[in-house]
């Protein structure tokens, strides 16, 4: 074979370890010198500092993630072809698109670097996906992995939304809106373990919808028959319908949006769901949780599921309170027996810390907790082995004294 030519990233003595792990990124930090002149997403050679050449990446220029790895082999062709295959394989490993009965699914077709794709995100809701691309190597390579999603798919439309603030990082303007074949409806309809769901792929959170949990919903469907719950930062109230299919005698809905919240009802509405059954409350969870609790207020099963309260390691320390106070606030709120559902998606807080900082809440609230289940993302968020950064969303079923 010939090895190919084009700008190479040499790295300092020792810096290689990672890649040698096959872990996909290279730090700016790692860098000895660049040779040739690369553009932001252009391919560039990797090579140890004894000039033994690595892998073949994605240069970002403006970013402290230098370089994102397409490939650990140096001879392959990062081209058109490349990238079809890429996306097939990831299409193929999720399965068809159903949830058994004819019915359209929502899930996660690519996962960034844990499908070989750095800083792409798609997710499929029924016939239309929607895509994030959030790093320099698929910005420059968008319209190829355009074509090869709807390729490998068959879906009829693809909307972008590439509005989150990391493309800042990348040198990149946020951008969203249609992008290929029909527009998207106001709301796409598919159905996640048997509950109908309607999406906004334009305004709703990150692609629309937080497909991460399906499995995580349907555990705590398992748990909540004939429960008091409390679905805590509710969004659209995917937890909480996920526990009025499962038997719950009352769910609320606590979430600071009235759009969420709105939506919440409409998808109550939606699945047959009795108005009586569950009830929708605007309010902030810290402010609304003391509240309930002067009020003597109480549930069985309580869910948490924050947005990220940590976005880089400086926000560390501010992060772990904001985490201990919420837990230590729901566990007021339980009954004797009742269960606490807790997660974060923080990927740099540790699954450890965060055990230890639900412990540590239970301890201030005064209640015995004992650990009777872990979770994580699904299956179609899967984690390369070698890139453990993948593994961002942990889960705590506790049951209190």
């Amino acid at each position: 074979m010939t090895f190919r030519t084009g700008p190479v990233v040499h790295l300092k003595p020792g810096r290689e370890k990672s890649l040698r792990r096959w872990h996909p990124w290279v730090f700016s930090g790692a860098i000895a010198r660049v040779e040739g002149t690369p553009n932001a997403g252009d391919t560039v050679i990797v090579t140890a500092a004894n000039g033994t050449p690595l892998g073949l990446g994605a240069y970002s220029p403006h970013s402290q993630i230098r370089v994102r790895l397409w490939t650990f082999d140096p001879y392959q062709d990062i081209d058109a072809a490349f990238l079809l295959g890429k996306v097939e394989a990831a299409v193929a490993r999720r399965g068809t698109p159903d949830e058994g009965d004819g019915a359209p699914w929502g899930r996660r077709l690519i996962n960034a670097e844990n499908d070989g794709l750095p800083g792409l995100i798609v997710d499929r809701y029924g016939d239309h996906l929607v895509a994030q691309i959030l790093a320099a190597g698929c910005e420059r390579w968008k319209e190829e992995i355009a074509d090869a999603l709807l390729a490998a798919t068959g879906c009829v439309g693809l909307y972008e939304r590439s509005d989150a603030d990391v493309r800042i990082k990348e040198g990149l303007s946020v951008r969203a809106g249609h992008w290929r074949g029909q527009e998207a409806p106001e709301v796409v309809e598919f159905r996640e373990n048997g509950v109908r769901l309607l999406v906004d792929v334009r305004l709703g959170h990150k692609t629309g919808f937080y497909l991460d949990q399906r499995s995580a919903r349907a555990r705590v469907g398992q748990l909540a028959a004939g429960r008091d719950v409390l679905n805590c930062f509710a969004y659209t109230g995917g937890f909480g319908l996920a526990a009025l299919a499962g038997g719950a005698a009352h769910v609320t809905h606590l979430e600071s949006s009235a759009g969420a919240l709105a939506m919440a009802a409409r998808h109550g509405e939606l699945n047959g769901f009795e108005s009586s059954r569950w009830t929708g409350v605007e309010a902030d969870a810290f402010t609304r949780l003391r509240q309930w609790q002067q009020e003597d207020r109480t549930f069985d099963l309580i869910v948490l599921d924050p947005p990220k309260f940590i976005e880089s390691r400086q926000h560390l320390p501010r992060g772990c309170r904001g985490y201990k106070d919420i837990n230590m606030q729901a566990l007021k709120l339980l009954r004797p027996g009742g269960l606490l559902v807790t997660f974060s998606c923080s990927g740099l807080l540790e699954a450890d810390l965060f055990q230890k900082i639900v412990s540590d809440a239970a301890l201030d609230a005064g209640r015995d907790l004992q650990l009777i289940d872990r979770l994580q993302q699904a299956d179609d968020h899967p984690v390369l082995m070698s890139f453990p950064e993948g593994a961002y969303l942990k889960g705590l079923i506790c049951r209190a004294d």
